[in-house]
């Protein structure tokens, strides 16, 4: 499997300048929000959104201009959503640092992720990037009710396989999807290969989000990723104990759906329940769709004449479901 390190070296300038601009795009004469901002910054991720923009304007031409606004919007609105998120969330930690509301409160935590949306906004019509703007609201849109559409199934537990590919399409591969087509349209690409980046980026969120959802069931966890069974914890129904579902008897499903609603932190009979999906074949049959969905977005990718920048996305993909947490 290739490194981020890796991936990231076909983009080195690209990326060093995207972060002097990105800290830029977050600047504040408010010192409360300057300090919250830069707390932001240095602990940062993996970058993998911006990732995706740079490599796939590179696939279709020459970074622009265009490019760097792209990548740097995107990151300014998934940063607010992940703020927001954590709110909602009531969490303390985000990639293992203390979240801003566990900081600075909820209220601090909300005004500042609605900060970063006005910043978002406001780069895109200072510099007339209507299109791009339409890109990535539409995205904010799709996740905002992919989100909404997962509390209200989460609530009745009656999600099917058809409900839960709407809801990860809407929640996660919506913004991975907006990264590979902004990429693509800021270089002037045709719209036949804007249209096409956008399917691609669809097809790897997709594969992305069922990878997260398989960390739930591995045993072997350890520290690494989240740890087993929170997604049981929360309710929410993914697609190994769908599938499961689906195979088991009345009489297993009776107490399944019981455990999830009554006995959801109850380490003992979740964990029950997280054998039970495991002997269904729900943990294969999850990986079998993950797979299927990266061999699409490598196809598509194929369709590209091949180059470094081709590669490299082609080592993102893989690493989107090899990575280890």
């Amino acid at each position: 499997m290739m490194r981020v390190q890796d991936i990231k070296a076909t983009i080195a300038p690209e990326m060093d300048e995207f972060e002097i601009r990105f800290k830029m795009s977050m600047k504040s004469t408010t010192p409360l929000l300057d300090k919250i901002t830069h707390y932001i910054i240095k602990r940062k991720g993996k970058q993998m959104r911006p990732m995706f923009v740079f490599l796939s304007a590179k696939i279709c031409g020459q970074v622009t201009d265009t490019t760097y606004t792209a990548a740097s919007l995107i990151e300014l609105l998934h940063t607010a959503t992940l703020v927001h998120d954590d709110v909602v969330d009531d969490a303390n930690l985000r990639r293992g640092f203390f979240s801003i509301n566990a900081l600075w409160k909820n209220k601090i935590a909300v005004l500042v992720g609605d900060y970063l949306l006005s910043r978002g906004l406001l780069m895109s019509v200072d510099q007339g990037e209507f299109n791009l703007l339409k890109i990535v609201s539409t995205a904010v849109r799709e996740m905002s009710e992919g989100e909404l559409l997962q509390m209200e199934k989460t609530r009745k537990l009656n999600i099917t396989e058809e409900i839960y590919f709407n809801i990860i399409r809407q929640k996660t591969a919506s913004l991975i999807a907006a990264c590979c087509e902004s990429g693509a349209y800021s270089v002037n690409a045709s719209p036949e290969k804007v249209e096409k980046m956008n399917l691609f980026g669809e097809k790897v969120g997709i594969a992305f989000q069922i990878k997260d959802d398989l960390f739930d069931y591995n045993t072997n966890n350890g520290s690494i990723g989240k740890p087993t069974g929170i997604d049981i914890k929360e309710k929410k129904m993914t697609l190994p104990l769908i599938y499961a579902l689906t195979k088991a008897e009345k009489r297993d499903r009776r107490w399944i759906i019981k455990t999830i609603k009554h006995y959801n932190t109850h380490p003992g009979k979740v964990q029950k329940v997280i054998d039970f999906v495991a002997s269904s074949g729900g943990i294969e049959y999850a990986q079998t769709k993950m797979l299927a969905f990266k061999d699409e977005a490598i196809e598509i990718l194929h369709s590209f004449d091949e180059s470094e920048a081709r590669n490299s996305l082609e080592g993102l993909v893989n690493y989107t479901i090899e990575r280890k947490k």
